[in-house]
């Protein structure tokens, strides 16, 4: 009998599957047992691929820039055609650094573009079919700036708020026909986006005097949320933010 983790007969769309948090979900869901399919603007993804394989899951890359939202349907139609999809990931994200006062235009759309619009558009094209099925789990990778405003991060913090806001939207027109919308809010985790706040060492030092575990987080340790997340084990989670953040938003 499977257990309640057990993803095995799955197959799961994560975005941004190349590098970060979306590899390490999409080598936790496929541990679990579900095969990956990964979307990414890196053209090779290989490294991901192998480990998914090494999983022994099947993987497949779809290479696609979310911020040219009107290419999303017609790169990934062909896919819905062939594949039954359970769960969709939408762990891609973009940040740009700029006081509010002098933020561009583009600074502002392209965040926006990738954050949320594709996170939408995604949702749309793979909760269709997952609605006619009766079953399906969408996981949004939200923020802690889904809470807080941050600093020179306008566009960031407001698509990752609307992220939250999309969440709670979808579950409440989807929960009765089966199919879970729930978003991870990570803390302060170790991936490119974040390099720039580790590098710098007063930066880095605060942040970390209000973590209460006393490090960053990993990759890894938002993995395993998105596996329960997308398993029967959450079947009746729904419109929910799980914070995996060491404490930070208690403190």
């Amino acid at each position: 009998m499977a257990g309640p983790f057990d993803l095995t007969g799955r197959t799961a769309l994560v975005t941004g599957g190349s590098s970060g948090i979306g590899q390490a979900i999409a080598d936790g869901l496929a541990a679990a047992g579900a095969d990956i399919v990964l979307l990414s603007d890196v053209p090779s993804m290989d490294e991901s691929i192998e480990m998914v394989e090494k999983r022994g899951r099947r993987a497949e890359a779809i290479v696609l820039d979310l911020a040219r939202t009107s290419e999303i349907e017609p790169a990934v139609a062909p896919l819905l055609a062939r594949t039954q999809l359970d769960i969709l990931v939408n762990a891609a994200g973009i940040i740009r650094r700029q006081p509010a006062a002098e933020f561009s235009a583009e600074n502002w759309q392209s965040v926006l573009d990738v954050n949320l619009t594709a996170a939408f558009t995604l949702s749309k094209l793979l909760g269709g079919p997952m609605l006619a099925r009766g079953h399906g789990k969408i996981i949004n990778i939200a923020s802690m700036l889904s809470f807080q405003g941050g600093a020179l991060v306008t566009s960031y913090a407001a698509s990752k708020h609307g992220l939250v806001g999309l969440t709670k939207a979808l579950a409440n027109e989807w929960a009765a026909r089966g199919v879970q919308v729930n978003a991870i809010a990570p803390g302060y985790i170790t991936t490119r986006t974040t390099d720039p706040l580790r590098a710098d060492p007063a930066r880095d030092a605060e942040i970390l005097s209000r973590i209460p575990a006393g490090r960053w987080g990993t990759p890894q340790d938002v993995s395993g949320a998105a596996v329960f997340l997308a398993s029967p084990a959450a079947d009746y989670v729904t419109g929910h933010v799980l914070a995996v953040d060491g404490g930070w938003l208690s403190r």
